[in-house]
């Protein structure tokens, strides 16, 4: 499951609304919508992010934090290191050889850990 499709399916389920009901709305299949949450399908269109996000009734902090997971929810990755140190190409290579023996807490540990590299690099 992507995390775009874990937090579309979380308000579809917390506002009673089925699956079919919401890929009725979306003008999409349920299998298609299925196939979306479960992260089996690509990232979503900018016309179906929007449409979930009328259909569920969200505004807001909760719109954008729809758009930004749509963004982060591609299931299959590239990751380019061309040019990059051979380090970030180790890197690279076995976090996509790795990434599936990862438990949660290592997860949450990593992505604190680029938050961290992030709000060092950005200018203040």
């Amino acid at each position: 499951m992507t995390p775009f499709g874990q937090r579309v399916r979380a308000l579809r389920e917390a506002r009673g609304m089925t699956l079919a009901q919401m890929a009725d709305g979306l003008g999409v299949s349920p299998a298609y919508l299925s196939a979306l949450e479960h992260g089996k399908r690509g990232r979503p269109t900018f016309t179906l992010i929007q449409g979930a996000i009328h259909l569920l009734g969200v505004i807001w902090d909760e719109a954008d934090e729809l758009v930004r997971l749509a963004d982060l929810s591609h299931p299959r990755v590239i990751v380019d290191t061309a040019g990059l140190d051979p380090e970030a190409t180790l890197f690279a290579n076995r976090l996509s050889r790795e990434v599936g023996l990862l438990e949660a807490e290592d997860l949450r540990r990593l992505a604190t850990l680029l938050d961290e590299v992030a709000t060092r690099r950005s200018p203040s």
